[in-house]
């Protein structure tokens, strides 16, 4: 397994997994459209085992040429986020589902031995007890075209080729957050902190909806965990990515802001209805596949806070840094 194909490898969470990939001595071949650019892969460009294909997961012969002599794909290419897919429906239609079964099929025609699927734990939509846990035993309630084309792979992925050749992951990532080298700041945990180092105030509505949280740097190093798992373990399986301490808040982020940032203010506005209101139990991937993290929520503030001050940014509203 030293042959990886990363799909979004410029991207976010992707540009991480393709450093950590290579670290560990894998060949890297990143497939990636760059929508959003490819400076997050500037450094790693001359790097004597990686290679760059610009293409795009919807067109056949771009996978078909990614896939050759590969032996596991990291499927992180997608139209990301509810604003996102909402505002260009048919494209993520195209690119999460149609794309991935393609990308998929291919892969399984190539003699790829593993997949391991980028889905997410917006999956779960909003609990019904706020106050429990959803596991991956937890009915699935998407509220959003992201993640009913995420469930929808799933299904396909899990239950329909259960049985294909291929040894297939989903990964339900929890939110993510902190430093990347196409840093992001339409992430909750970095566009608030953002938000106060430029303003010193943050609106923040809704502040008792939770969810989970989760480093970039750990997303990425679950990827590389089931890569390196027996496939006994990951077949037809899957794992919530995080840990089930890392839930929190929205008003429990502002708080950990202004632990470092103590003259922060919160303008905190109340509102009943949110769709997506969750807390998830991340045990059994510590529990099975022994995943642990290696930071936490105040990590990713810091992270975003020194970056802010560092003056190296000019624009950190610019269109380059989210998604939509």
């Amino acid at each position: 397994m030293k042959k990886v194909l990363v799909t979004g490898g410029a991207g976010y969470i992707g540009s991480v997994l393709v450093r950590i990939l290579l670290n560990k001595g894998y060949t890297v071949r990143v497939l990636d459209s760059l929508k959003f650019g490819g400076d997050a892969l500037y450094d790693v460009a001359q790097h004597p085992a990686f290679e760059f294909m610009k293409g795009d997961v919807r067109v056949e012969a771009d996978v078909e040429k990614a896939l050759e002599g590969m032996d596991a794909v990291a499927h992180l290419a997608a139209i990301v986020g509810d604003p996102a897919c909402s505002k260009f429906s048919e494209e993520a239609n195209e690119v999460n589902w149609t794309g991935s079964v393609n990308l998929f099929e291919k892969a399984e025609k190539a003699g790829v031995k593993k997949f391991v699927f980028a889905s997410t734990c917006s999956n779960y939509g909003k609990m019904e007890d706020p106050n429990s846990f959803v596991t991956e035993e937890s009915e699935l309630r998407p509220v959003s075209l992201y993640a009913e084309l995420k469930v929808k792979f799933e299904n396909y992925l899990l239950k329909e080729r259960k049985d294909a050749r291929i040894c297939a992951t989903a990964l339900r990532f929890s939110t993510v957050y902190g430093f990347s080298p196409r840093i992001r700041f339409d992430l909750t945990v970095n566009e608030f902190t953002r938000n106060v180092c430029m303003t010193g105030v943050q609106e923040i509505w809704g502040p008792q909806f939770n969810r989970p949280y989760c480093h970039v740097d750990d997303l990425a190093r679950a990827v590389v965990l089931v890569i390196e798992s027996d496939d006994a373990k990951v077949r037809a399986n899957v794992f919530n990515v995080g840990i089930t301490t890392e839930n929190y808040s929205k008003r429990m982020l502002m708080e950990e802001i202004q632990k470092q940032i103590p003259d922060a203010k919160a303008i905190y506005v109340e509102k009943t209805e949110d769709p997506r209101d969750y807390r998830v139990n991340c045990d059994k991937i510590k529990n099975e596949l022994g995943f642990t993290i290696t930071k936490t929520v105040p990590d990713g503030i810091r992270e975003v806070i020194k970056l802010m001050r560092s003056g190296i940014i000019t624009d950190p509203h610019a269109a380059k840094f989210r998604n939509i």
